[in-house]
């Protein structure tokens, strides 16, 4: 008997009844769950306008709104689905791990907003023989009755919930009335880092249900090392006498007792991510005939790794979570493929379903695309690790049953998907017997699959090892096999025979992430680590607009929340209308499948296949020779074919080899041969470079001597203050500049303390330390302005007032009478923090030189441990284009590598030339961009603000991870730089 799922009593007051929003238990008057599957009976979608009105209390809301005589012709419309926050209803909040309400459970506090829905809808004839209601999410609980009847509560927000509707349904005018409570004590297994938007955010459906149908069915089609296809076949009910068949290979049986047990199916192409092969699945009985796509794969774990069909697997994954800028929950169809695809056009193989059950729809499509899925109940607690995870759902008996239903909806819907390789039980739950009992219950149902929680750290009841935001080191540890030993010995043993992913890791939040590399190229060294899941996709800004119109991304805090967790929840891959970010072009080009290197000679061409099932024949190879004038030549490759696994070596054509020269660069390309589902024909996969873009620079011969002018001291064809030492004119330009730079607008990952967990407590934040230094204040004063023999020797003190520390700066300007160079010295003094942003100079500008050009890395950002996407060549951009509008703005668009830049006006070009340097132009001035809440804040002020980097810090992750690898932080010491301009 299913004692999780009754029916409601009937006899208790409705009102009471609807009204129970502290039952820690699960829905009531559901049936039982069951997958989603095509049945061939009607159905009918109820999605649509409804009549709607919204409540900010319980208290407040109309009372008898079950009535079919109810008058609602005041209330409002409303799309189903919807949020309703995002149709003028309240307001959204957000809050990362902390609750919106009182740690209280099960309680709510009274300003618990409601939601009140009606529909008027007829039935066809083919649904009056037996029908059932289905609600594919309703945030967070609804009560619903269906002509007066009340059918059941729903709890468990992201899973289905079934009504059986026979004996309510009628022909005409059925009214159907959901009150949705946005909190009830459901709302404690929830706290999902993401907006709490409350609504029948999902699909309506009724479905005709007749006597005799399939209730529910579970195909399970497996993968033999012979190649042969294995298939297994439950019906609930069962249906002896059904047919089966798998048209393309010709395969019909009968079912003898109503089931089909393990049966082999004959030869067949296997499903993996990369070879996403369906065969489509019918099973014909006298009421109807059941369609379903099945994907023969086979999961097991040897060796500490996890293996389809026998390979190992590794995982290039990612976080999705679901939201819309204009819509919140509700996510269309059409932007759901177009996000798949751009994974898929971005080498991406994997998601977790952060942190519940998809939409449906996303399964399918990955079924068909070629996804690894890690499919997760709806479930995280993370708010009691404020209260030391007193009172955890995990470990209170009173929310086992609901917590139990919630697993059970989550594997039922899903398991007929092959996508679905991994169950996990929550995210960041703690610990307790409740998961336990989740884990056992998955396992019999479900063996074939693996089963995930991060939060099981001696790993009792899963089948992998996870963490998240692990650094490196640690990960390299459990690589090797060599992690921090557990104190049972049996669990200790157990666990390093697991496969180890990251289920979390390198977040994506504002400028960055850094650091990708160093974790990928642990997961290709060590076979147990099997890749990771970069948090998140999708950024969860709220499109909102100012006054004059222009649009902008809101995030927590901007809706009057009194508590939030601010931009915490703008940390995608992609922005909320699904622009790339540059992370998500480094994240590319860190995964790549195939890794080419070209030999220095241009001679040769190595080729790694880092696919796990595909050969290279699939796709085409390209390459091109560009120089400082644009493209020279280019063709495509002849590659032998190379397997999966296996490197090859190509001895490059006589007219490659011979395009080799100065100033001129090789790029080869892995692309489609053909379209894909995802991407036309020569999208391209991978890329490898050899040559250099960098131009050598001369030193200039001084043959000008200073001159005293007008209050100025005049060089060459530049100007000088005499009072600060600034240059103030360089061939009839206005500039301003250079001025010592040792910061910068903090990003996200500057802001947040670094988790190292070497750690004995968590590292502030580096900007804190900057500011504690004084950087964005720091101010220069003259000490000398000399002319030594032709070159101009400016000394200037930088400090802040109140502290003691002081950087010397020692400018030595040359010119031939034409060009200037400057020489820099830069030499702090003692007492400075751990480290500097970065060691720049800074030139105010004409906003007139509006359009730049570089040679050296881009075309877009590339910070010491980012930019793994940028190329070597030749670039153009105008200064508009060279920003990146963070939702929170912050440091941004610095492109390194550079030994030429150019700002051009109408009227003329103003150019700087260095062995090599990083620079970044904006309109705006470097505190204005700091000060900057929103992209509207940052307004132009007819000025170029450029800054000439001789050393940059990285960008890390510690706004959830860890800080700036060793190898990428910028710790203060001298620095010399010199740059001419002309």
């Amino acid at each position: 008997m299913d004692t999780l799922h009754t029916v409601v009593d009937l006899a208790k007051d409705p009102c009471t009844a609807a009204e129970d929003l502290s039952n820690f238990g699960p829905s009531t008057g559901t049936m039982a769950p069951r997958s989603h599957f095509d049945g061939g009976l009607p159905q009918r979608s109820l999605n649509g306008m409804w009549r709607f009105h919204y409540a900010e209390t319980l208290a407040t809301a109309p009372d008898g709104i079950e009535a079919g005589d109810f008058d609602d012709s005041a209330w409002t419309t409303i799309p189903v689905p919807s949020s309703w926050n995002m149709h003028g209803h309240g307001r959204p909040s957000y809050t990362n791990s902390r609750f919106p309400f009182p740690l209280d459970p099960p309680f709510m506090p009274d300003a618990n907003p409601v939601g009140d829905h009606r529909l008027t809808f007829d039935a066809d004839e083919g649904f009056l023989d037996g029908a059932v209601l289905r609600f594919d999410g309703i945030d967070n609980a609804g009560t619903v009755w269906l002509n007066g009847t009340l059918l059941g509560i729903t709890r468990g927000s992201k899973l289905p919930q079934e009504f059986d509707v026979s004996d309510s349904l009628r022909a005409t005018a059925n009214v159907l009335v959901v009150r949705v409570s946005q909190f009830s004590a459901s709302s404690y297994l929830e706290d999902q880092d993401a907006w709490w938007l409350p609504g029948i955010f999902r699909d309506v459906t009724l479905l005709a249900n007749p006597a005799g149908a399939v209730r529910d069915v579970f195909a399970r089609a497996g993968y033999t090392t012979t190649g042969q296809g294995t298939l297994v076949i439950e019906l609930d009910p069962p249906q002896p006498g059904a047919t089966v068949t798998i048209p393309a290979l010709g395969f019909t049986t009968i079912l003898g007792d109503g089931s089909l047990p393990l049966t082999e199916v004959g030869s067949v192409e296997g499903w993996s991510a990369e070879s996403p092969t369906l065969y489509a699945l019918e099973i014909t009985t006298p009421v109807q005939t059941l369609r379903l796509t099945v994907g023969f794969r086979t999961i097991t774990v040897e060796d500490a790794q996890i293996r389809i069909n026998g390979t190992p697997i590794l995982f290039r994954g990612v976080n999705r979570h679901e939201h819309n800028p204009d819509l919140g929950r509700v996510v269309p169809y059409e932007q759901l493929v177009r996000e798949l695809h751009l994974m898929k056009a971005h080498n991406i193989n994997a998601i977790r379903t952060a942190h519940y059950a998809p939409h449906t729809d996303l399964l399918h499509l990955a079924d068909q695309l070629g996804f690894y899925v890690i499919d997760e109940c709806d479930y995280e607690s993370h708010g009691f690790e404020l209260a030391a995870w007193n009172g955890n759902p995990s470990a209170e008996p009173e929310y086992r049953d609901a917590l139990l239903d919630r697993m059970q909806r989550l594997v039922e819907r899903d398991k007929n998907h092959a996508s679905v390789i991994m169950w996990s039980l929550g995210n960041e739950c703690g610990v307790g017997e409740n998961l336990a009992a989740m884990g056992r219950w998955t396992k019999h149902r479900d063996p074939e699959r693996l089963i995930h929680y991060e939060g099981d750290i001696n790993s009792h009841y899963v089948d992998v090892y996870s963490l998240m935001y692990a650094v490196p080191e640690v990960v390299e540890a459990i690589g090797r096999h060599e992690e921090e030993q557990l104190e049972n010995p049996e669990h200790d043993a157990h666990r390093r025979s697991l496969p180890f992913i990251l289920c979390e890791y390198v977040h994506a939040m504002g400028n960055g992430p850094g650091g990708m590399r160093e974790y990928q190229d642990l997961f290709e060294k060590y076979p147990r680590l099997q890749g990771g899941f970069v948090w998140e996709w999708i950024e969860h800004g709220i499109r909102q607009h100012t006054p004059d119109g222009e649009a902008y991304f809101a995030y927590g805090g901007d809706f009057g929340e009194k508590v939030h967790d601010g931009n915490f929840v703008i940390d995608g891959l992609v922005s909320a209308d699904l622009e790339p970010r540059p992370g998500l072009l480094d994240y590319k080009k860190v995964i790549e499948p195939i890794s080419m290197t070209v030999s220095n000679d241009w001679n040769n061409l190595e080729i790694h296949n880092k696919y796990d099932f595909l050969s290279t024949e699939f796709l085409a190879f390209t390459w091109r020779v560009d120089g400082p004038a644009g493209r020279l030549l280019e063709g495509a490759l002849e590659v032998p074919t190379t397997a999966a696994g296996a490197v090859s070596g190509v001895v490059l054509p006589e007219e490659i080899i011979a395009a080799k020269g100065e100033l001129r660069v090789l790029t080869i390309s892995a692309v489609l041969a053909e379209s894909a589902p995802w991407a036309p024909a020569g999208h391209e996969i991978a890329w490898a470079q050899q040559g250099s873009a960098k131009t050598s620079v001369p030193a200039v011969r001084a043959i000008s001597s200073a001159e005293i002018r007008d209050g100025g001291v005049r060089l060459g064809p530049a100007m000088f203050k005499r009072a600060t030492g600034d240059m103030v004119e360089f061939k009839g330009l206005a500039v301003n500049g250079p001025r010592l730079n040792l910061w910068r607008a903090p990003t996200d990952n500057d802001s947040l303390p670094d988790w190292t967990p070497t750690a004995a407590a968590p590292i502030p934040p580096d900007a804190d330390g900057w500011t504690k230094d004084g950087l964005p204040l720091l101010e220069g004063n003259l000490r000398s302005m000399t002319d030594d023999d032709g070159t101009l020797t400016v000394r200037v003190r930088y400090g802040v007032a109140g502290l003691p520390q002081h950087v010397d700066l020692t400018c030595r300007w040359t010119s031939d009478g034409d060009q200037l160079e400057l020489a820099a010295h830069v030499e702090p003094g003692p007492g400075w923090g751990k480290n500097w942003p970065r060691i720049g100079f800074d030139f105010e500008l004409p906003g007139e030189l509006s359009q730049v050009s570089w040679a050296g890395c881009g075309p877009g950002q590339k910070y010491p441990d980012t930019g793994m996407a940028q190329q070597q060549g030749w670039f153009s951009a105008s200064i508009d284009e060279l920003q990146v509008p963070y939702v929170r703005p912050q440091e941004n668009g610095s492109r390194a590598g550079v030994s030429e830049l150019s700002l051009a006006s109408e009227t003329g070009v103003l150019t700087f030339r260095c062995e090599d340097m990083a620079f970044s132009a904006r309109p705006w001035s470097q505190a204005a961009l700091a000060k900057a809440a929103h992209t509207p804040d940052l307004l132009p002020d007819g000025k170029v603000y450029l800054t000439l980097d001789a050393a940059m810090h990285g960008i890390g992750t510690a706004s959830c991870g860890a800080g700036v690898l060793p190898a990428y932080q910028l710790v203060p010491g001298e620095c010399h730089f010199t740059v001419v301009m002309s």
